[in-house]
């Protein structure tokens, strides 16, 4: 069935047509400096053959969420696990869902790592699933760099390799990759290389003008008109647009990007007296915000000294006759209790959660020294893992043979950091309580980020020591799978409980 969309006019004014049948079976690349239309083009792309064709879009900002208002599109946040992506993306498939991954708030990285499992999720659909689909990824120079940047290696191969997929052999599973990029120089050559349909904009850089007109067919001095050309209008090539280059204008949308240009709006005349009183003076109905200490750098060295000071001093220093501290009169089970007990008082405090674990040493130390303990401290090791152990709740008393020692024994192959988060969701499941939300993991680790907590959850996942999964109300159900116990259903999004 051949399908024609109108994506402008010719410059005499005649209709731009765009062949979407030819389109689906030969790729586009869409480049254009920031400000020349870009996303506007592929908003109308993507608005003219909604009815036409599945959609599934790559959104870094967030801008085509609106599409699912006017066109019925399902906005698919990526702060789920890489799992759940690659599942929904399957799923979105076999129902022929239109989807838009918004990628918004992610770091480089993460946003990196969700793109590549959802495009494997649409990669990797069952044959019996393979309908017609067009893929849109916005700023692809960001998910298939032409050279290594800030991000890990293994993170750029996922992606990079998931658009090689999609823009190589995705035709044969019905994926009809769209790319735009700001510069052609930053898109690795490979994906943009499958392309047979392009639509340039305006850019000014000659390596980009350069690597235009190279895929264009154009000589040096023909390049130069891309650096006029206006906001909106593009050069189109390719077997579903024109044979030969065709500038063109993008036509009206009728959906908006939430963001918008700058536009200069007149500075309010206030008179300068009142400036300072309308910036240091906190208005009525504004909330108050209360942010915890700054967390001190790597203070090993520090709680070395703390336990260095609880001993003796050393015999170089001349050390004077011992003197015999008064004995507390308490077992050594009646110890460590107090030892646990004084570590419950500590995380009793809120900002407990922010410090790292040698401020808190020190102030453990202090709190034995007041209640007059005698004997030698747990050593900074052991304070760590009491730690985690008392934050998640478990006795660690407990027999060799319970669920909770077995869990200790499991959080010991992890490094320090994830040890907490891990004994927290095991003690969960353990006890079959509800699943620890997002801000009680952040909280467990020393962060107030939900995004990093989820994305440690996620790398638990993983390392197959848990196993998430959603149920049918939409609250989050982790697995241990080693220990045979999962949570009860619990709301991701649920505030960290408040210690006592």
């Amino acid at each position: 069935m051949r399908v024609e969309i109108e994506m402008g006019t010719q410059a005499k004014g005649l209709p731009a047509q765009l062949d979407l049948e030819e389109l689906l079976a030969t790729r586009l690349l869409v480049q254009g400096n920031s400000g020349s239309g870009k996303s506007h083009l592929l908003r109308r792309l993507l608005e003219q053959s909604a009815t036409h064709v599945q959609q599934a879009v790559i959104d870094p900002e967030g801008d085509f969420v609106t599409l699912a208002d006017e066109y019925g599109h399902v906005v698919v946040e990526a702060t789920r696990s890489e799992d759940d992506l690659t599942r929904i993306a399957a799923r979105a498939r076999q129902h022929r869902v239109s989807v838009v991954l918004s990628l918004e708030g992610l770091d480089a990285e993460a946003q990196m790592r969700a793109a590549a499992a959802f495009l494997g999720g649409l990669f990797d659909a069952e044959r019996d699933y393979w309908y017609p689909m067009l893929v849109v990824v916005d700023e692809a120079q960001l998910f298939a760099p032409a050279a290594a940047g800030d991000v890990s290696d293994e993170a750029r191969k996922l992606s990079l390799g998931a658009m090689a997929n999609l823009m190589s052999r995705g035709r044969k599973r019905g994926l009809a990759g769209v790319i735009a990029t700001q510069r052609l120089a930053k898109l690795a050559k490979n994906v943009a290389a499958e392309a047979s349909n392009f639509l340039m904009g305006r850019t000014f850089l000659d390596i980009d003008m350069a690597r235009a007109g190279d895929l264009l067919g154009m000589d040096r001095r023909q390049t130069e008109m891309f650096r006029d050309l206006e906001r909106g209008h593009f050069v189109a090539l390719g077997p579903a647009v024109s044979r030969v280059p065709l500038p063109i204008r993008i036509g009206p949308v009728v959906t908006s990007s939430r963001s918008t240009s700058p536009v200069l709006v007149p500075l309010p005349e206030q008179p300068p007296e009142d400036a300072a009183g309308l910036i240091f003076t906190p208005g009525a109905d504004e909330p108050r915000v209360f942010r915890p200490a700054p967390r001190a750098p790597t203070p090993s060295p520090t709680a070395d000294i703390m336990l260095e000071l609880a001993r003796s001093r050393p015999a170089s220093l001349g050390a004077p006759p011992p003197v015999e501290e008064p004995d507390d009169g308490l077992s050594e089970e009646e110890r460590q209790q107090a030892h646990q007990e004084i570590m419950r008082d500590i995380l009793g405090d809120p900002d407990a959660a922010y410090r790292t674990h040698a401020i808190l040493y020190q102030d453990f130390l202090v709190r034995c020294r007041i209640r007059k303990l005698t004997g030698a401290p747990p050593e900074l090791p052991a304070f760590r893992r009491l730690l985690a152990m008392v934050r998640a709740g478990i006795d660690p008393d407990a027999g060799d043979d319970s669920a909770s020692a077995r869990a200790i024994e499991m959080a010991a192959r992890l490094t320090e950091d994830l040890q907490g988060i891990f004994l927290l969701v095991a003690q969960a499941a353990v006890a079959g309580r509800p699943c620890p939300g997002d801000a009680a993991v952040a909280r467990a680790y020393g962060t107030q980020s939900l995004g990093r907590a989820r994305r440690l959850l996620a790398y638990l996942e993983e390392c197959g020591l848990i196993v998430m999964r959603t149920d049918f109300r939409g609250q989050r159900v982790i697995a241990v799978p080693d220990l045979g116990v999962e949570t009860a259903p619990g709301d991701a999004a649920a505030p960290a409980p408040v210690t006592a």
